[in-house]
């Protein structure tokens, strides 16, 4: 049986030799693997360290990227029988992560998973919290609703080529396609047994732009969803008041909670902003939410 890895990259050399080594290091009897490195323009050795492993690499121009748009290029390249998506700065936490991921996928369980994500030592305080919430202990397979995360993630190709993701959203490419399944009558589950350590090495600027485009295609794909003035600043308040309150009990002490409030602040302004954002997607501003300087 073969799998191809798709692997979205922009300036991932930091993250990528270790997962490209952890790929290579999986346990996956009968299981044989490609991975495929869809490139949007890096600027460092992202492609030199791709080619080195053995990966093929497909480029796609940098002013037509999407998140949708890169993995529909990744998985039309493709000639495995399933299709793994893994970020670019995601490290395997399991020998038998890849073995794990498709196993819901072998039995006709499901037709869609995902599975759990970890912070490290690097990782922010709030941000491993919400890693705690939405990719728990447990597993879920099938689960309710259409949640999933394309970070660490699979499907077979022939789901994918059914459906494809969609090309004009902003984030939530996997959320999307997750909705319409679950339309369908199909399953999604979440693997707990297959976890990465997400590694999200980025800026303020860069944190307070994700949360705000994602929301802006949340809006695209639960329009209901309305965030108001007052929801931005109760959420934001008990939010820190829980993370300071979970620093503690974890022993972390008050250090963080600087880092806290200015994570919880930027997250649910990001919110706030992009589900009051109605401005069509233009290239300026794609630029400025897929490539920020």
């Amino acid at each position: 049986m073969k799998v191809s890895i798709v692997i979205r990259t922009y300036n991932e050399e930091r993250h990528l030799p270790e997962l490209l080594k952890q790929i290579a290091a999986q346990h996956a009897d009968g299981i044989s693997k490609e991975v495929i490195v869809v490139d949007s323009g890096s600027e460092d050795r992202t492609r030199d360290i791709a080619q080195s492993f053995g990966c093929r690499v497909v480029r796609i121009a940098k002013e037509d990227f999407t998140f949708g748009r890169s993995l529909n290029v990744g998985c039309g390249a493709a000639t495995g029988r399933y299709l793994v998506f893994v970020s670019g700065h995601c490290i395997p936490a399991s020998k038998r992560w890849l073995e794990q991921l498709i196993r819901p996928l072998e039995e006709n369980t499901c037709v869609y998973t995902y599975g759990r994500q970890l912070g490290n030592k690097t990782s922010k305080f709030s941000e491993r919290q919400l890693f705690k919430k939405y990719f728990p202990e447990v597993s879920h397979v099938p689960q309710e609703g259409f949640f999933c995360n394309n970070a660490n993630a699979a499907l077979p190709w022939e789901v994918w080529d059914a459906y494809r993701f969609n090309e004009e959203l902003t984030g939530l490419e996997d959320m999307e396609l997750g909705k319409r399944l679950v339309e369908k009558g199909l399953k999604l589950g979440y693997v707990a047994e297959a976890p990465v350590f997400h590694l999200h090495d980025e800026s303020w600027r860069k944190l307070h732009r994700r949360y705000e485009r994602e929301a802006i295609a949340l809006q695209k794909i639960m329009p209901e969803v309305q965030i108001s003035l007052f929801d931005f600043l109760r959420y934001a308040i008990s939010a820190v008041w829980l993370d300071c309150k979970a620093a503690l009990r974890e022993g972390e002490g008050i250090k963080p909670f600087p880092q806290i409030a200015l994570f919880r602040f930027l997250q649910f302004l990001g919110a706030y902003q992009g589900n009051h954002e109605t401005r069509k997607i233009s290239r300026a501003l794609k630029e400025k939410y897929f490539y920020p300087k």
